[in-house]
């Protein structure tokens, strides 16, 4: 029997291949012979490249940057073999999860750590950059990240300004000659699923900037921000960034990409299984086992189950999702079409507690599973 194992992570609890072992030593003791194909995903944010890593010939570079702070940080990015490609993930220079609690200020955070990663990767003379988004700590409409390429952003008495999201009302003339030699030639796709405009009640600031230590009223500042750097950017450049589907990701940084280095916006979640040559692995399978920390409403928002899910419909395999936690109801979950849902807690406790067992919780799971399997004469 062929197992294809298709996880996200459990954000602070599992990562993707975490997930993958847990559930192999639990199916294997129904099925010791079963093949295993082990394929873990992601949608272009946190735990990208770990995902992507066993799928490519691509080796991990070191580049000394900065953090949403500005200060020192060593990140890495992977490097295709033959040079051609850089694969980054922001959130190596420009995560939430860089920072403690405390230390969250989207007004005064900057992805200028995430550009020195481009920059790195242009300098070694690629051909193309895919840069993956999500848990970002920033809200600066990539002014930061282009700052690093070098650009510049002046005020309106033609001084320079820190590429932070505080100063984004404060741009008056956007200077792209200084921009890096590499980007005229080098592709840039940006790999993400979120759907969010760059401002208004939708826009990435309403909606993700309390979550990066803004206040109300700095949420306002931020949002009155994004909309007069949409503005000027439209003015100067031609491009609408608010009809474009996805510009505020990352705190803007997809639209800052799309405006100012002429990016292209993909869906994460596709492009990863692309990559990881998803659908030639789904080949002879008789189950799928996806998963994610919570299963919920934004799971219909093209993250990555909602793109296992169709892929392996297309070829008539069945779904089972293991979660930390299944908040849909019967309708929701016939709707997005899995098989076979679950959450693997087995006691009731706190979330502390629950985290610190998902590894034994899902074996359980999955042991259970194969149980029922064999017990309905599905497999041997």
């Amino acid at each position: 029997m062929k197992f294809v194992l298709a996880p996200d992570k459990y954000k602070g609890s599992l990562s993707g291949q975490e997930f993958c072992a847990a559930v192999e030593q639990g199916i294997r003791k129904i099925f010791p012979g079963a093949t295993l194909i082990k394929r873990p995903l992601a949608d272009g944010g946190d735990g990208t490249l770990d995902a992507i890593h066993g799928c490519l010939e691509a080796r991990f570079i070191q580049v000394n940057t900065r953090d949403p702070l500005h200060r020192k940080l060593t990140a890495h990015y992977l490097l295709s073999d033959d040079q051609g490609t850089a694969y980054i993930e922001m959130a190596r220079a420009s995560g939430h999860k860089l920072l403690q609690g405390e230390e969250l200020n989207c007004m005064d955070s900057s992805t200028y750590g995430t550009g020195l990663l481009l920059r790195d990767a242009l300098e070694r003379g690629v051909n193309r950059i895919v840069l993956g988004l999500g848990g970002s700590a920033t809200n600066d409409g990539g002014m930061g990240m282009a700052s690093a390429l070098g650009c510049l952003f002046l005020d309106r008495s033609g001084n320079p300004l820190e590429p932070t999201g505080i100063n984004l009302a404060q741009v008056a003339k956007i200077e792209t000659q200084g921009l890096h030699r590499g980007l005229r030639t080098a592709t840039i796709q940006v790999a993400c699923d979120v759907t969010n405009p760059f401002y208004g009640p939708r826009g990435t600031a309403k909606v993700y900037a309390a979550q990066k230590g803004a206040n109300p009223e700095e949420v306002e500042l931020l949002d009155q921000g994004m909309e007069h750097f949409a503005k000027l950017i439209k003015k100067q450049f031609g491009t609408d960034l608010q009809k474009s589907s996805g510009s505020g990701a990352a705190g803007g940084l997809a639209g800052g990409a799309m405006a100012l280095l002429n990016a292209e916006l993909v869906p994460g979640a596709d492009l990863i299984m692309e990559l990881c040559k998803f659908e030639q692995a789904l080949e002879g399978a008789q189950w799928v086992i996806t998963g994610e920390g919570q299963l919920d409403a934004q799971t219909f928002s093209g993250k990555t189950l909602q793109g296992v899910i169709r892929a392996a419909h297309k070829k008539g395999i069945p779904v089972a999702a293991f979660c930390g936690s299944v908040a849909l109801s019967i309708a929701e979950l016939d709707r997005l079409g899995l098989d076979y849902a679950v959450s693997i807690l087995n006691r009731v406790g706190d979330l502390e507690h629950a985290m610190a067992n998902s590894h034994r919780n899902l074996e359980q799971a999955a042991y259970n599973f194969a149980r029922l399997l064999r017990a309905g004469g599905i497999a041997k």
